[in-house]
């Protein structure tokens, strides 16, 4: 008889089966909420620094220096982590080095940022800190894969995404109320942040197979039991084979290419897309998007959120950062994904901000007096826009590319097929970040010119910013 083969058990037809049942239920709830928690701290703290730092742009460089320079220093790095780090990997993916590697690299950043006198020193600090948040997002991204087996891959990434959103508005929103203690002390109480991660995958999250066996339980019919048929010689042998199967699992780097060629033009080209497009208006639009500070007579609220012209970039942050994570978080509250045809369509709906915002900024049309507000509301909107396009390009994008039919060497090899979801996974991350990388370069040149273009019609503000 097969370890398959199952047999009634009298137990289940007594009514403590059902208290069993409850309970089950009730510890499989509970595991499904400390995994969509952990998943949200991780997406949330990973992010936040990186958040932070493009918050503070303006106040960790001279204002003649481009805004830009800090999008390169916080990006490139973590490109390098996304692009070499699933091709230079081999075999086992080991979490917790990775986690507290990452800690670790995190809180040296942003300490050296808030210590550093001198731009150089802060670029070094945030490059740090860069590397941290691109190695830390590729690690959570691969983890979210190993709850495939209990169906809560999908819960993993859609809490993920949410907590890399909220990152964006805690870290814009954070950074709104630091910045009038300065650089040294707003960021060095930043730095403290990334300790909640380990703590949270130590403590909080639960394991793969315990989801797994609590999933199973609630699958199984409670009126059949598992014939035990091993005994512990088996086990040991079955054992000591899956370790010799995993070391001849490790994925090589022909592998890895034939995974990945397919998902370039599916998901890597629209990321790229929708992030340049949006990275540009963010450092190189953005900072140019400034208005005559609001008078309290005739425009009260906005002026309880603008008392001076430097307001208005952090303004645009927070309401970006905003729109980012209630588009991030649309799978965690339950909403339909966007169907696989149009993931193209935020970024062309992300290009056509882009020329919009930047007409406004080079022409002024909007703002035809000085002390027209029409500008700002509209500018408001638009960057509204810009954080929905980018948060569905992003939650869209990695939930499809895990719902994929896996490929047909996944089948006989449960550990081939685990790296293979893995390695699927974090390669398409090279798509945001490069578009990241690309726009900081962009950006440089396009605040300069538009900004610019504004002193030759006589205004004069984004000169002294």
């Amino acid at each position: 008889m097969s370890s398959d083969t199952r047999i009634p058990n009298e137990e289940d037809a007594s009514p403590t089966a059902g208290l069993l049942s409850k309970s089950n239920s009730s510890q499989s709830s509970h595991a499904r909420l400390r995994l969509s928690l952990s998943f949200w701290l991780f997406g949330l703290i990973n992010n936040v620094l990186y958040v932070i730092i493009l918050s503070a742009a303006l106040d960790l460089v001279p204002p003649s220096t481009p805004k830009g320079i800090i999008a390169f220093a916080n990006i490139a790095p973590a490109m390098v982590s996304k692009v070499v780090w699933p091709y230079a990997l081999k075999g086992k993916i080991r979490y917790a080095q990775r986690v507290w590697g990452c800690t670790l690299l995190s809180v040296g950043g942003m300490i050296i940022v808030a210590a550093g006198e001198s731009l150089t020193m802060r670029l070094i600090g945030i490059a740090i800190a860069s590397f941290s948040s691109g190695l830390g997002e590729l690690t959570w991204l691969q983890l979210s894969t190993s709850y495939n087996s209990s169906g809560e891959d999908r819960r993993g990434l859609g809490y993920f995404a949410s907590g890399t959103g909220a990152a964006g508005l805690v870290g814009a929103g954070l950074w709104w109320m630091l910045r009038a203690l300065g650089v040294r002390e707003g960021v060095g109480i930043s730095s403290v942040l990334p300790f909640v991660i380990p703590l949270a995958y130590h403590l909080l999250l639960p394991k793969p197979a315990a989801l797994a066996s609590l999933s199973s339980s609630e699958n199984t019919s409670n009126t059949y039991a598992s014939l035990p048929t091993e005994d512990a010689e088996d086990v040991g042998i079955e054992a000591d084979a899956l370790e010799s199967k995993v070391i001849s699992s490790a994925l090589t780097g022909r592998d890895k290419w034939v995974l990945v060629k397919p998902l370039m033009l599916r998901y890597i080209l629209p990321l790229f897309c929708v992030y340049t497009f949006e990275y540009t208006i963010n450092q190189g639009i953005g900072p140019t998007l400034v208005y005559p500070v609001p008078s309290p007579l005739e425009h009260p609220f906005l002026a309880q959120l603008i008392t001076s012209v430097r307001d208005y970039y952090p303004l645009w942050q927070l309401v970006y950062q905003s729109f980012v994570f209630f588009s991030r978080s649309s799978l965690s509250l339950g909403l339909p994904p966007l169907p696989y045809v149009y993931l193209p369509l935020p970024s062309f709906l992300q290009f056509l901000i882009l020329l919009t915002l930047a007409y406004e900024a080079y022409h002024g049309i909007l703002s035809s007096s000085p002390d027209s507000d029409s500008g700002v509301l509209l500018v408001f909107v638009l960057i509204a826009c810009e954080g929905i396009c980018g948060g569905l390009a992003y939650v869209n994008a990695f939930y499809h590319v895990s719902q994929e039919t896996a490929s047909p060497s996944e089948s006989p090899d449960p550990e081939r097929s685990k790296q293979e979801r893995e390695f699927r996974i974090g390669s398409i991350g090279f798509g945001d970040t490069s578009g990241i990388l690309l726009a900081s370069l962009i950006a440089m040149p396009t605040e300069v010119a538009l900004c610019n273009a504004q002193a030759k019609r006589g205004k004069m503000i984004c000169k002294t910013l």
